[in-house]
């Protein structure tokens, strides 16, 4: 765990260090302002409430999140670099972690750079602030569920783009698998169990709760829970790959 920090170090300074990182930033900050104040119809609601901002968040982070995942390990792939990232005196799990905790920093930084929008909210009325914070933190949460599921999606795939799409096809998955018409796929031959089972997985089920300022440990437990399996299945991924 020593060398943790210089990995995020390292992996949080290439994002600054070419113009992706400012791109990124710019172009999820304009969608957040242009879905919250046109297509979600903050003042035309007539409320002192970040709903309409928090409600595009599993739509907006499907493809601004991968984009920021498929470069974690095919871009080490393809360059030949991860040979030596994987000489260095560093463990499976350190790099892994550092990789994708650079990555969450990253995305936790964009999604502060939205601060005005609660000092908005703030000065046109008297919001709930606290649903205000919990959304925030399932906003993070959600972030770093499609960067786990990206990073591991990065390390199967070779190349950005066939990485990008299987991280955005497997999000989408976790998505809908709440929804009613995924679930009528299981209601004539399944048993009740499995239903709810799938229904549970559905990040977007997960996510309303906690940006309504309803934190309840098992949402919680979901998220921790989903990050550290794909986290896992990354590392596996990335053994298996260095063995070829």
């Amino acid at each position: 765990m020593r060398q943790l920090p210089a990995i995020l170090k390292r992996e949080l300074g290439s994002y600054f260090a070419t113009p992706l990182a400012y791109v990124f930033i710019l172009i999820f900050l304009v969608l957040s302002g242009v879905f919250t104040f046109y297509l979600g119809g903050f003042f035309e609601s007539n409320q002192a409430s970040l709903a309409p901002f928090f409600n595009f968040h599993p739509w907006l982070y499907l493809f601004l999140v991968p984009a920021i995942a498929m470069r974690l390990w095919a871009e080490e792939r393809k360059s030949g670099s991860i040979e030596l990232l994987m000489t260095l005196p560093i463990s499976r799990f350190e790099a892994v972690a550092g990789k994708f905790l650079a990555a969450w920093a990253f995305s936790g930084l964009a999604l502060l750079l939205t601060f005005p929008l609660v000092l908005t909210v703030n000065y046109l009325g008297d919001p709930d602030n606290g649903a205000i914070l919990t959304g925030y933190l399932g906003s993070w949460l959600l972030a770093g569920a499609y960067l786990a599921i990206g990073s591991c999606m990065s390390a199967l795939a070779k190349n950005q783009v066939i990485a990008f799409i299987l991280a955005v096809s497997a999000s989408f998955l976790f998505i809908v698998s709440g929804f009613p018409l995924v679930l009528d796929v299981f209601a004539g031959w399944a048993p009740q169990w499995l239903l709810d089972a799938v229904a549970s997985l559905s990040l977007l089920v997960r996510f309303d709760a906690i940006s309504k300022g309803v934190l309840d440990l098992r949402d919680l437990l979901y998220f921790v829970s989903l990050i550290a399996a794909w986290l896992t299945a990354t590392a596996v991924v990335v053994d298996l790959k260095k063995a070829d």
